[in-house]
């Protein structure tokens, strides 16, 4: 059907928008020029969209309630079986709620998204399937991700399986609560400050945000396209391993993939740390609310890498705060050009679009109040710095982001490993109902100074459990150069191999 066409008031209304003074006889000789471009947009509008079929069936599912959902870690239930054979048959995985699965819904956390249904299966849901793998539904995560406590999101907060009542982390705080409880074996969590790694620290499991582009992110709704991952979250280092094989790899549909180098990560599982070389960072300690027993039992791990023969040194980065500094005018000031103000989806880059996510996700603007506290408070903050700076905080960022990754580069040239703490504190008590805003803040954003740099260099960083401290686990952050995810491997399932986590 033909779209519909601007008034001759519409087109004043227009050229106004962009600094333009027409008369009303000028814009009603641009509006006649307009028309033979607006037949092309009729063309396009009757074409069918170019996305791939889905393959294997599915039912909208349910929103599971009660004892069913005791962590409020599900949005929703709906059981999709992949293929017979192949590496992940017999597993089970929770998708995070930014992730398409076609036919499910899809709130993304964010009451504004409500009722949106995708079409089309994210390209690691696809291959997930392809691999025999069973999905049971999708893992509540925080409104537009943008937390990472786990008290944000619409559906409400996601409790830690090792204390009700205390954040799960986020912003991935479904699939990491699940994985934690056991009610399934994998999850797919999602990274642009953290949000898998934090989750994986407070619930006490293994969460993997690989190298920036190693996984696609086709179908998974984006915030800011420089720092967007995706990964796997489990409960073993060897399932974690396996399904990042899985996942690994170009599909020609995401700009966010340049040449990227996939391995068998499962090879890596056994050789031991033996003559690893680990530099464990002093600035990873200094953290302004780094608790003294998370630094401690971090440091323990660090010499349990020494006495199983790994070369542990302790070395500086300066660049290290820097880089988190970095990180927030790209954050901000990208989430809302792309995120919000491009619907989701953005503009000039080349892949796959969610048509449907552009028209479900626009209508924020018109329920703007329903947005989280911690949305509109980084809103404001990139909004600024758009308006007011023309954007120019967020090119000198992305300038500098090469100077920072160059920095641990080098130091990569030395050492195989960098070690620190995942996060400074161990879960905190989730905020109630009507907490003050700034207790809300907080507690979303205390522990994102730790982990956000690599998300602005793109390196591969993982969080393994290593220890509780008051009851609640802590979490060893363990980095590598770029699309060197196996030698973590290497060195997470010795650590995992070495004992119990919970009694170090």
């Amino acid at each position: 059907m033909a779209i519909t066409r601007p008034s001759t008031e519409q087109v004043l209304e227009i050229a106004a928008d962009l600094g333009l003074t027409f008369s009303t006889e000028e814009a009603e000789s641009y509006l006649a020029l307009m028309q033979a471009n607006f037949d092309a947009y009729d063309v396009v509008d009757a074409m069918p969209d170019n996305v791939a079929k889905v393959a294997y069936p599915r039912t909208p599912g349910y929103r599971p309630v009660g004892e069913e959902n005791k962590y409020n870690a599900w949005y929703y239930k709906s059981e999709v079986k992949g293929a017979a054979k192949g590496k992940l048959t017999g597993k089970t995985v929770a998708l995070k709620d930014n992730i398409s699965l076609a036919g499910v819904p899809m709130m993304n956390g964010a009451s504004t998204l409500e009722g949106f249904v995708p079409t089309v299966d994210a390209t690691i849901v696809t291959r997930m399937l392809d691999a025999g793998a069973t999905i049971l539904g999708k893992a509540v995560c925080e409104q537009f991700c943008l937390s990472g406590g786990s008290h944000t999101s619409d559906p409400g907060p996601v409790h830690n399986p090792h204390r009700m009542g205390y954040s799960a982390g986020g912003s991935s705080s479904g699939s990491g609560a699940l994985v934690a409880a056991g009610e399934v074996d994998m999850a797919i969590g999602g990274d642009q400050g953290g949000s898998i790694r934090i989750p994986a620290s407070f619930c006490g499991i293994y969460g993997m945000k690989a190298t920036h582009g190693l996984v696609p992110y086709t179908g998974v709704m984006p915030i800011e396209s420089t720092i967007d991952h995706t990964g796997p979250m489990t409960a073993s280092v060897a399932d974690n391993a396996l399904l990042l094989e899985v996942l690994a790899g170009a599909d020609g549909l995401d700009p966010r993939q340049y040449a990227p180098k996939v391995s068998a990560y499962t090879e890596a599982l056994g050789k031991g740390p033996k003559g690893l070389k680990i530099a464990v960072v002093t600035e990873g300690f200094t953290i302004a609310n780094m608790d003294p027993a998370v630094a401690d039992k971090v440091r323990a791990g660090a010499e349990r890498f020494r006495a199983m023969g790994a070369t542990v040194e302790e070395i500086s980065i300066p660049e290290h705060p820097l880089t988190a500094a970095v990180w927030q005018p790209i954050g901000l000031e990208g989430l809302v050009q792309q995120m919000m103000h491009g619907n989701g989806m953005g503009f000039n880059w080349k892949g796959q679009y969610d048509v449907g996510l552009i028209d479900a996700h626009s209508a924020w603007r018109d329920r703007a109040d329903d947005l989280s506290k911690t949305l509109k408070l980084s809103m404001l903050v990139g909004q600024w710095g758009l308006t007011h700076y023309r954007g120019r905080y967020y090119a000198k960022a992305q300038n500098l982001a090469r100077a920072m990754k160059a920095a641990y580069d080098a130091v990569f040239a030395g050492y195989d490993l960098l070690l620190m703490p995942t996060l400074p504190i161990v879960a905190s008590k989730l905020p109630e109902k009507d907490a003050p805003l700034e207790e809300v803040v907080m507690r979303a954003f205390e522990m994102i100074g730790a982990t956000c740099q690599f998300d602005v260099t793109g390196h591969p960083s993982m969080s393994i459990p290593c220890g509780l401290s008051d009851g609640l686990p802590v979490g060893l952050m363990l980095t590598a150069k770029d699309y060197d995810e196996s030698t973590i491997y290497q060195a997470a399932a010795a650590f995992e191999a070495d004992g119990d986590w919970k009694n170090f």
